[in-house]
């Protein structure tokens, strides 16, 4: 009987930590939407205005740069953590954004430091903005 029992609460344990994994899987992907979206905002518009202001291209590049900028700055207020947490690992973020930016637009392959300087970045982020932490459970609670 005592074994069934604890066998029951094993079973009910796993069930919470299964619905809190699902939880916080989700929480992360939605996070990692938003840095995305700030990345190609701060990336793309900052392109548009290089491309107005150093390859000599219509003004109006400039202004949607501009514009897409600005979202730029909205978009991380909906991250669930403090503003310097979120801007620091932004930085780690675009760096890594950059460089396929790079890539795509450019052509330019990222040479090996780069690759480990992204990798790097990325642990960062990863320490930075998911680690857990004493006291800030209500930022990622499901509430």
């Amino acid at each position: 009987m005592k074994q069934a029992i604890f066998l029951l609460l094993i079973v009910t344990a796993l069930k919470g930590a299964k619905v809190n994994q699902d939880i916080k899987i989700r929480k992360i992907l939605i996070t990692l939407f938003f840095f995305l979206l700030a990345g190609l905002c701060e990336i793309g518009g900052g392109y548009l205005v290089w491309l107005w202001l150093r390859e000599d291209m219509s003004w109006m590049l400039g202004a949607i740069g501009g514009f897409i900028l600005f979202l730029y700055g909205i978009v991380p207020t909906f991250q669930p953590s403090y503003f310097h947490r979120i801007y620091a690992a932004y930085g780690g973020i675009f760096i890594v954004m950059a460089l396929l930016w790079s890539l795509k637009f450019e052509g330019i392959v990222p040479d090996t430091f780069d690759i480990i300087g992204a990798a790097m970045a990325g642990v960062g982020v990863a320490i930075i903005y998911y680690a857990p932490r004493k006291g800030e459970e209500k930022l990622w609670s499901n509430h």
